[in-house]
């Protein structure tokens, strides 16, 4: 039988869009599921924040009566205004090693892009940057980061047989954590405290409240990554969403903020405990014991990876060196907390700023992450 595609409509086709990975990979070691209530509740347009700059629409492709594939169409209109493009993208693309299928997914955004003006299609692209973003391909036989999924080597095959090109790749690395702080780290990182006036800072929840530090963070995250490939600057209602979230979920030790001698954030690293497995093995629900497995994670046993989310230095203070004050309180922690290896998030392969530092520990490049387009 042909493919069929259908949009989705209702609840209830929603959480077959979200649970259908879970079927596609369930005897794959190296797939790891998003959390099921923040999957649907991103996608949900009423439920979004980003809704207000972006359009979408959900595709499943049925053959045989079965779902074999999915996708999700995106116009990021403040993106597009921003970088003076006409851009559909397309993001939550798996399917089944199927041709068939997966060219019947790309004509569906094809198709909704077309009809809203657009010239290009590019992804897999959320709707902003906190989206899970690129197609895997290197590095196959590993688990992502949390914040980043897995996918088959077959799905590039599959993109560039539908005249896909590459767009831009991201580079992931893994750092070995050395058990003390190499010394010259430490001293560039007293060098820079003393020559700018600055201090390292933790807070509490109640701090956090209080003076706002979660806005502060995604004000410097505007600023700082705002010249990066296809990044959206992100609106008030948006930034505060996110803090909800993320702010609400993480353990504040894990956060180091630098700050100058009037308190203005010029700088922050946020890590965190993997969270992969204990995710994996809930399926992303939290319910009934899927919690459990995700607090023990965080908070108690640790595994051996921590994750680097976000760093961050203010353009002002770039290449000054702010990044050895990061590092050098992080290290000591780190170590006593038991990690033997800090995994970065995806880091554009041509963005020497942010792999510079990398060099002064052990490390390996071990994933290679890729947005493929093409005009339409």
């Amino acid at each position: 039988m042909s493919v069929t595609i259908r949009k989705v409509e209702s609840s209830r086709d929603r959480r077959k869009f979200v649970k259908f990975p879970l079927e596609l990979y369930k005897d794959c070691p190296y797939y790891n599921p998003g959390l099921y209530f923040d999957e649907i509740k991103t996608l949900t347009p009423s439920k979004n924040p980003s809704s207000e700059f972006c359009d979408s629409a959900l595709f499943l492709a049925y053959k045989d009566g079965k779902i074999v594939g999915r996708v999700a169409a995106i116009i990021n209109r403040r993106a597009n205004e921003q970088w003076s493009h006409a851009e559909v993208r397309y993001g939550w693309l798996d399917f089944i090693d199927d041709r068939e299928v997966s060219k019947a997914l790309i004509d569906a955004v094809i198709e909704y892009g077309r009809q809203a003006g657009m010239n290009r299609i590019q992804g897999p692209l959320g709707f902003t940057d906190a989206d899970s973003e690129g197609l895997v391909v290197e590095g196959f036989n590993q688990l992502p980061t949390f914040p980043l999924r897995y996918t088959p080597p077959y799905y590039m095959e599959h993109l560039e047989a539908l005249g896909m090109t590459k767009v831009v790749d991201w580079l992931e690395f893994q750092i070995t954590i050395p058990k003390e702080i190499p010394e010259r780290l430490q001293k560039i990182s007293d060098m820079v405290k003393e020559r700018y006036n600055l201090h390292v800072r933790k807070v509490t929840r109640r701090e956090v409240r209080r003076e706002q530090i979660g806005r502060k963070i995604f004000d410097l995250i505007n600023r700082t990554y705002c010249d990066l490939f296809d990044f959206t600057i992100l609106p008030d209602k948006v930034i505060d969403h996110y803090v909800d979230i993320y702010l609400g979920l993480l353990d504040l030790k894990f956060i180091t903020l630098i700050e100058d001698e009037d308190g203005k954030l010029i700088a922050f690293g946020i890590t965190m405990p993997s969270i992969v497995r204990a995710v994996k093995k809930c399926n992303g629900y939290l319910f009934p014991f899927g919690w459990f497995h995700i607090l023990k994670s965080m908070f108690f046993k640790y595994e051996e990876n921590l994750e680097l989310l976000l760093i961050a230095v203010d353009p002002e203070y770039r290449n000054k060196g702010v990044n050895a004050m990061l590092f050098c309180d992080f290290i000591p922690f780190a170590a006593k907390c038991g990690f033997k290896y800090a995994e970065t998030n995806a880091e554009l392969e041509d963005n020497q700023n942010v792999q510079s530092p990398w060099a002064m520990f052990e490390h390996k490049q071990h994933r290679r992450r890729r947005v493929y387009g093409k005009d339409i």
